[in-house]
């Protein structure tokens, strides 16, 4: 019924105007009524159903096809331009989209007229704001409202919905708050009974609901989404952002498997070697280490780091690309470092690139929290942690990405604040780590919170639990844990820390080492080695 409905609404939205179905279902089911030639539809359609799955690179080249196919075809340039605006990541290539809208014409006007229906003009006034003149906010919140008007105008447009409800999460500048959030599900929610097999749909539905306290309203669309387009790999991926909310481990292992699997066989088609790194398979490991299967973790930080070293043979062609395997790899052994109380790494001292500036500072945070027991390494690594977040404060933003570098300075500023806590402890001030750390705690929960793993990796709230409770003060840590659980909800090293806690409030007269124990469970040893 819901594909019956959308070719009717496609017939009605344009008499004269090509109308047609992406041809490929594995990657979701696009209807888009549109002026560009008969050569044009599958390529087009093709480029949408990436652009709502956020595979920017194919997608460019699929609307670069359509262009070649129709060269006049205004919706082809504006597909392409679009993948260079990626809205709830906060970033944009500004000079990149212009470039791209002044290959179909040199002017607004003159592109203007390459608009074959009101409705095109709609879509390609729409772009012309986002990439027009002014702060990157503020050309955000004019996208937003241009979209409305679209959505208003054409209200069976479901495309037309979908970006709306992105543009709205795009304008989400000071961070995720739910009122922004909530409009966008609320659009998306009408569409969904009668568009169950819509990429942009399902997609930014699960977006909208990426946080521990909506994830069970994305549920559903998350289910149905790796199914429904999975030939992408970020839509496979996309699906463990509501279980990991949700703390539903063994579905985000699988979720990602199959992301790295469909990655990965992309690569492989296209003549690029398989990789064991970047953002999928970080949310991998972090699965694994919530099971407690850290044998499987380990397999995998070890295939990221051959990846790493296979790829540092490409750096002087591909230095980006080196930078984000450095930069996972180092995620990995930061949050295996966390779970375990171990760290055997010596990458800092080989990584003097200012581009991986944020590695390092990773790695010597990793570093510190398992140097609670040597005063003296501890000293030196927090302050190289402190050195380091201090450079990253002075390097100028990258533009069109302003927003989302400060938020991650703020959440970098907190590791810092963490770690001198400790170092304070570790010079025997224990009432003063402990205030400093509290300190930091509001601080992380005044940053808006993101959705995956935890992004400071060792959450504040979590490590002031596991010192209060090694202080002997069970019922302030209970406290602690529960507050670090309604941020990360089903958190292994915090549910542990929970049951020692109410363990510990119920016997007050008990030894530590006499309380119930689990593996790896936080205890006052667990910060010595």
């Amino acid at each position: 019924m819901g594909k019956i409905l959308a070719a009717l609404g496609c017939l009605l939205a344009l008499l004269g105007s090509a109308c047609a179905t992406v041809p490929s279902a594995k990657l979701g089911d696009v209807t888009f009524a549109n002026s560009g030639a008969a050569e044009a539809q599958a390529p087009f359609l093709r480029g949408l159903a990436l652009l709502h799955n956020f595979e920017y690179e194919q997608a460019a080249e699929a609307f670069q096809e359509a262009q070649k196919a129709d060269p006049g075809f205004a919706m082809a340039y504006w597909g392409e331009a679009m993948t260079y605006n990626h809205a709830v990541w906060m970033e944009q290539d500004t000079t990149a989209a212009r470039a791209v809208l002044e290959r179909l014409a040199p002017t607004r006007d003159a592109r203007a007229g390459f608009a074959r229906t009101p409705r095109e003009a709609g879509y390609l006034a729409a772009i012309e704001t986002l990439y027009g003149d002014g702060p990157k906010e503020v050309r955000d919140d004019l996208y937003a409202a241009a979209m409305e008007k679209l959505h208003t105008d054409f209200p069976t447009d479901v495309d037309a919905t979908a970006f709306y409800a992105l543009s709205l999460l795009g304008t989400a500048h000071e961070g995720r708050d739910f009122a922004t959030y909530m409009r966008a599900a609320a659009l998306l929610e009408a569409e969904f009974p009668t568009h169950v097999h819509h990429p942009g749909v399902l997609h930014y539905l699960i977006h909208s609901y990426d946080d521990p306290v909506h994830a069970p309203l994305g549920l559903r669309a998350a289910r149905l989404y790796g199914a429904v387009a999975p030939e992408a790999p970020h839509a496979l991926h996309m699906t463990s952002h509501i279980f990991i909310a949700l703390g539903m481990w063994d579905e985000v292992i699988e979720a990602n498997i199959n992301a790295t699997r469909a990655e990965n066989a992309r690569e492989i088609a296209q003549g690029q070697p398989a990789a064991a790194c970047f953002h999928y398979e970080e949310w991998l490991v972090y699965g694994h280490l919530q099971k407690g299967d850290v044998p499987r973790a380990d397999d995998r930080i070890a295939a990221c780091w051959q990846t790493t070293r296979t790829i540092s043979e490409m750096r002087p062609q591909r230095p980006r690309f080196y930078q984000a395997a450095v930069q996972s790899y180092s995620d990995m052994l930061v949050r295996r470092a966390v779970e375990t109380g171990e760290w055997s790494s010596d990458l800092a001292t080989r990584l003097d690139d200012d581009a991986l500036l944020e590695t390092r500072i990773n790695l010597a945070y990793g570093e510190a929290l398992t140097a609670v027991a040597d005063p003296a390494r501890m000293q030196a690594v927090a302050g190289r942690l402190h050195d380091l977040v201090t450079q990253l404060e002075r390097r100028p933003a990258t533009p069109g990405s302003e927003a989302q570098q400060a938020q991650v300075l703020r959440l970098y500023k907190v590791m810092d604040e963490e770690i001198a806590a400790l170092a304070l402890i570790a010079r025997g001030d224990a009432d003063g780590g402990l205030a400093a750390l509290r300190l930091a705690a509001e601080h992380e929960l005044a940053v808006p919170q993101d959705f995956g793993p935890p992004a400071i990796p060792k959450p504040t709230l979590e490590l002031l639990g596991d010192l209060l409770l090694a202080s002997g003060r069970p019922v302030e840590a209970e406290d602690a844990y529960r507050r670090a659980l309604a941020r990360t909800p089903g958190r292994r090293m915090t549910m542990l820390g929970l049951a020692r806690a109410q363990a510990a409030a119920a016997h007050p007269s008990a030894e530590a080492s006499s309380l119930p124990q689990t593996d790896n469970a936080p205890t006052t040893e667990a910060h010595h080695h």
